[in-house]
C-alpha cells in the first residue's frame, strides 16, 4: 500500500505558521495508505473557502479494510478488558495531548469557534474513551447456576465482529469517541466513516490510533454515502451498522441491513419540545434556549427547538428571548466574540431558509427576529426566532437542524404534553416550573429517551444517550452503550449430579 500521510493543499489564508497540518491518509490494516477513489472537496463553511481535496477509498480498500478487521477480530476479541482499557486510556492522551492541533481542525472544518471546539468538544470526546475504558472493567454478568439437574449454566457478554461505523458532520470527532470507544471496548473491529465534509480531525488522529491499537482493530476511510457507505453497510462481512443520521439514510440502512440480518444502531434526529409553565424561572428559561436552542448553530439532534409555552407566560418569553437571540454573536473577526458558527455548508443554509421562508408565507407566524441568511462570507443564517407556530406546521414538526426556534402558546398542560408528544421523532425534551412534583409528572409522560427538567442539552458519559419512535433505537454513551456492542450467549456444562 502506497503512503500518502499529509496533504498542504491551503488556501492563502491558511499559509500562516499557526496553521494546522492537513492530513489525507486513509487507515487501513493498520497503515496510513492514500485512498484511491474520487476526490471531495473539504470546505471551511466559515468563509465557504477550499481547504483541502481527500481522496475517498476504493471499492478495492473497502475491501481491504473490511478484510483486515476481521481478521484482527480473533485476537481483539479475545483481549482481556484491562486490556483494551488500557489503550483506551491511550487514546484519551492521545488525543488530550493534541488538543490544540484537533480544535483547530475542527474548527476550520466545521467552521465553528475554535474556543467551543477548544473547551467542548475535544474534551468532551477525552471522556468518552475515559469513560469506557472504565466501563469495560466493571460490567457484571447475570447469575450462573444450575437449573437443569447435572448441568451448570453460565451466561457470557461476547462483541459481535465487523462493525461498520457512520458518523455526522455536526460534531466529527466527538461522534467518532461515541462510535469507536464503545465498539473496540466491546471486543469488536471497526471500520469507521466519516462524513465526507468533515474528516480532518479524525484524519490527523490516525497515525496516533495506529500506533496504539493492533493492525485491523479501527480501519478509518472516506468517502460519500452512496460511494462508499452503501457497499459498507451491505457488505456480508460485517455484523453490526451503526449510523447517527437522518431518518432517510437510517430507512436505507435498514432495508440493507435486511438482506444479511445484520444488527443496526440508529441515532436519527429529533425536534426537542420544551414545556415551559406559568411558574418558570423566565430568566432561566431565556437563557436555557439562547444558549442551547442555537449551540453549534442549531446543528444538534437535541437543540432547544421547539417551546410550548403557558399562555401567563408567553408574551414576556417571546419578547425578552427574542431581544436575548437577537444578540448572538456570529462572522466576528475575533474568534472568541462568536458564539455560534456557519450552518455546514451552502445547501444546508440553504434548506434551512427554505423552511423558514414558507414558515413566514403562514399569516399566524410571526418573525421576532432573524429570518435572513447573513450578508457576509461563509455560510452563516442569523439566529431565528418565530412565534404564533401552530403544531400542524411544517416549522414545527420537521427538524430544520439550523439556528431557528419557535413557540406555540398553550392552556392547558395536558394539552402540551400531548402536542410535546405528537412527533415522529422521540430524541429529547425539557420541562422547564419550579414546581418538582409537576415537572415529575409531565417527565413521565414524555415519549423522549431523555427529558431534563429545568436545563436542557446537557450530557454525561454516564448515562445513556438515545432515541424513541423514528429517532431510532440504541443507545450512545453508558454502560448500556457496551451491551449494544455486544451479544449475551448461554453456555451450559455437562456433569455429575452427586460427588463421587
Amino acid at each position: 500500500m502506497s503512503q500518502d500521510t499529509n496533504v498542504n493543499k491551503r488556501t492563502k489564508k491558511m499559509t500562516n505558521a499557526t496553521a494546522p497540518m492537513l492530513h489525507s491518509a486513509l487507515l487501513i490494516d493498520g497503515q496510513l495508505v492514500a485512498g484511491q477513489g474520487a476526490r471531495e472537496t473539504i470546505l471551511n463553511p466559515a468563509t465557504g473557502e477550499t481547504l483541502c481535496e481527500i481522496a475517498e477509498a476504493s471499492l478495492e480498500q473497502l475491501e481491504q479494510a473490511i478484510a483486515a478487521a476481521r481478521s484482527a477480530f480473533a485476537g481483539w476479541s479475545r483481549t482481556t478488558p484491562a486490556q483494551r482499557s488500557l489503550i483506551l486510556l491511550q487514546i484519551a492522551d492521545a488525543i488530550e495531548q493534541r488538543s490544540a492541533e484537533l480544535a483547530m481542525l475542527e474548527a476550520l472544518n466545521c467552521g465553528k469557534p475554535q474556543h467551543l471546539a477548544r473547551n467542548d468538544d475535544i474534551p468532551a470526546a477525552v471522556d468518552v474513551f475515559r469513560f469506557f475504558a472504565g466501563a469495560v472493567r466493571c460490567q457484571q454478568g447475570q447469575l450462573s447456576g444450575e437449573y437443569l439437574p447435572g448441568h451448570t449454566s453460565l451466561v457470557r457478554r461476547d462483541p459481535l465482529g465487523v462493525v461498520a461505523s457512520i458518523a455526522p458532520w455536526n460534531y466529527p470527532l466527538m461522534m467518532a469517541a461515541w462510535k469507536i470507544a464503545p465498539a473496540i471496548a466491546a471486543g469488536n473491529t471497526l471500520v469507521f466513516k466519516p462524513s465526507e465534509h468533515t474528516p480532518l480531525s479524525i484524519l490527523a488522529l490516525a497515525p496516533a490510533l495506529a500506533e496504539l491499537l493492533p493492525r485491523g482493530v479501527l480501519n478509518i476511510i472516506c468517502g460519500a454515502g452512496e460511494t462508499v457507505g452503501s457497499p459498507l453497510v451491505s457488505h456480508p462481512q460485517v455484523r453490526m451498522v451503526s449510523l447517527t443520521g437522518d431518518i432517510v439514510t437510517g430507512q436505507k440502512i435498514l432495508q440493507a441491513a435486511a438482506r444479511t440480518l445484520k444488527r443496526t444502531h440508529l441515532e436519527l434526529g429529533g425536534k426537542a419540545p420544551l414545556i415551559v409553565c406559568n411558574d418558570a424561572d423566565l430568566a432561566a428559561v431565556i437563557q436555557g434556549v439562547r444558549s442551547y436552542g442555537y449551540y453549534n448553530a442549531g446543528q444538534d439532534c437535541t437543540a432547544a427547538c421547539r417551546i410550548y409555552a403557558q399562555a401567563g407566560i408567553h408574551d414576556r418569553l417571546v419578547a425578552e428571548l427574542g431581544d436575548a437571540v437577537a444578540s448572538l454573536r456570529f462572522a466576528r473577526k475575533k474568534d472568541s466574540d462568536n458564539e455560534i458558527g456557519p450552518l455546514i455548508s451552502a445547501r444546508q443554509r440553504d434548506r434551512v431558509a427554505s423552511f423558514v421562508e414558507r414558515a413566514l408565507g403562514q399569516p399566524h407566524i410571526e418573525r421576532v427576529t432573524g429570518a435572513a441568511v447573513h450578508s457576509g462570507p461563509g455560510f452563516y443564517y442569523q439566529p431565528t426566532l418565530l412565534a404564533g407556530c401552530r403544531q400542524n406546521d411544517e416549522i414545527v414538526q420537521r427538524e430544520v437542524f439550523g439556528p431557528v426556534v419557535s413557540v406555540t402558546r398553550f392552556d392547558d398542560l395536558s394539552q402540551a404534553v400531548d402536542w410535546a408528544n405528537d412527533s415522529e421523532y422521540g430524541l429529547a425534551s425539557s420541562v422547564w416550573t419550579q414546581n418538582l412534583d409537576k415537572a415529575m409528572q409531565i417527565a413521565n409522560r414524555l415519549q423522549y429517551g431523555c427529558t431534563w427538567i429545568n436545563t436542557h442539552f446537557t450530557l454525561v458519559s454516564e448515562m445513556p444517550h438515545g432515541g424513541l419512535k423514528r429517532s431510532g433505537y440504541g443507545k450512545d454513551l453508558s454502560s448500556d452503550s457496551l451491551q449494544d456492542y455486544s451479544v449475551v450467549r448461554h453456555i451450559m456444562a455437562r456433569h455429575g449430579t452427586e460427588l463421587s
